[in-house]
């Protein structure tokens, strides 16, 4: 005679979970340009006029955005009610950074915005400070 043989237990099959849902590029911001009208679109100038911005100059918004803006432009004044770089803008965007000049460019001459020169902190500290520091602590 054979011995009964044993039922495996297996944990319940799951459902596969579906597929995830394409990026809301409405919520997070303008759409990615994917291609080279898009791009021109968005500079809006034929001359390709540019202000002299690096990577590190601060932008800082006077106004709200209008009604009329296009929406790189009331992106670019939401975000930059504080002052943030022209490199953290381009990222905020997706945008390419020759695009965000030029669209920067646009909202300068427009006076909505104004570029500022990053704030340097200086490489050494001044020698007069430093030995007052000295003589403080050499008194205690």
């Amino acid at each position: 005679m054979t011995p009964p043989r044993r039922k495996r237990r297996r944990p319940p099959q799951l459902p596969s979970p579906p597929p995830p849902p394409p990026p809301a590029h409405a919520a997070d911001g303008p759409e990615r340009p994917r291609n080279p009208e898009r791009l021109y679109t968005i500079a809006g100038s034929a001359d390709g006029a540019r202000a002299e911005l690096d990577l590190v100059t601060l932008i800082v918004a006077h106004r709200a955005p209008t009604p009329s803006a296009s929406p790189e432009q009331a992106a670019v004044l939401r975000l930059c009610t504080a002052p943030l770089s022209v490199a953290e803008l381009s990222a905020y965007l997706s945008l390419p950074f020759s695009a965000t000049t030029v669209l920067l460019t646009e909202l300068i001459t427009a006076e909505l915005v104004q570029a500022r020169a990053p704030i340097v902190r200086q490489a050494l500290p001044d020698r007069s400070l430093l030995e007052a520091v000295m003589h403080g602590l050499q008194r205690l």
